[in-house]
This record gives structure tokens, sequence and C-alpha cells, in this order.
């Protein structure tokens, strides 16, 4: 297997460390959290971790709290399909090979589920093929991409397909929750 060429996308508002410390600050979550929590929450927010922006799928800051599971699904379905999009045309181009070559697909997230699925998306806004084998996996945490490209190596291996499209698609602001929990504040 040969990885052709790489693309990225991102939601298209960035936030840095203060802005994204004050809106916690002045969300009704940080009066929920005990003081424990909210000094874990000010240390992964503002101190010097390598992290200067956090690009969120959101159009304010003050979107990023409302974290109902209908507002959750709602972000996963207006970005998720862009963002995958986005990333495998950026692909496409760096590895100079047209939508019309590619016989296989393979998604991967973990922050949101679509029926049908994320393929069925970026299938049609890539003007992929009719006939192009996709795959949607689903839940399988951060390190997706693992089996992602596992899947697609055996498609390959197999002679079942000659070109591949891998994408990985998270919307880290369609997955939040908030508790006292060390392990979801980080």
């Amino acid at each position: 297997m040969f990885i052709n060429g790489l693309g990225t996308a991102n939601p298209p508002r960035s936030y840095n460390k203060t802005e994204c410390w004050e809106a916690f600050r002045s969300s009704e979550w940080f009066g929920k959290l005990g003081l424990r929590s909210r000094m874990i929450a000010e240390a992964v927010l503002n101190k010097e971790n390598g992290i200067e922006f956090r690009s969120l799928a959101v159009t304010s800051l003050d979107e990023v709290f409302n974290i109902d599971p209908d507002t959750l699904h709602r972000r996963f379905l207006d970005n998720a399909p862009t963002l995958g999009t986005e990333a495998g045309q950026a692909a496409l181009e760096d590895a100079g090979i047209d939508a019309d070559a590619i016989d296989g697909l393979v998604v991967s997230t973990c922050t949101g589920y679509l029926c049908p699925g994320l393929t069925s998306y970026i299938v049609e806004r890539l003007g992929l093929r009719a006939d192009v084998q996709a795959f949607d996996l689903v839940g399988q945490g951060c390190a997706a991409a693992l089996p992602n490209w596992r899947l697609a190596e055996a498609l390959l291996s197999a002679d079942f397909c000659h070109n591949v499209l891998s994408i990985c698609v998270e919307v880290s602001s369609a997955a939040m929750y908030l508790d006292n929990d060390p392990g979801v504040l980080m």
C-alpha cells in the first residue's frame, strides 16, 4: 500500500486559548463543575501545551456549551460531510488523481452518526463513481485511522480496488460533554 496524497480540512473558525477560557468561565457549565474540575479545565485550556488555537464547528463560542443531543447531531450533520469532502478533495489533488479513479472509500468517525452513512455524502459531493465500494467505520475512537488503513490495505491487497480514498472525520465540538470526570475534561 502506498500513500499517494494527503489532505486536511478544519472548521472555518478558530479561537485562541484566552477566548476559549473566557467562554468557559462565563458559561453556566463553569458553575456546575467542582473546584478540581474547574482547575483541570483551566490547565487544559490555558497552559503551554502546544495548542494555541482550537478550530471548532460553531459560529461563536457561545454555542460551544449547547451540548444537548439534538444540537450535537446537527453540528455533526452540518460539518462532517463538508470537512470530509474538503479533506478528500485535497488528498485527490495532492495525489494527482481524479475522483473517477477512486473505486474504494473508507470513512472513519467517532464524533457522530449519520444514516445513510457519512460515505454517502462524500461520494455525492466528490462526484465519485456510482459503483465505488464505500465503508463507514463508526465509533472506533481516537485510533480509528489504523483500522481505516487496514481496511483500505485489505481492499488493495485483494485486488478488489486499485485506488482507495481513506478519510477520518472528527467534529470534536459535536461530541462535547462536560462533567467532573477528569478524563472527560481532558
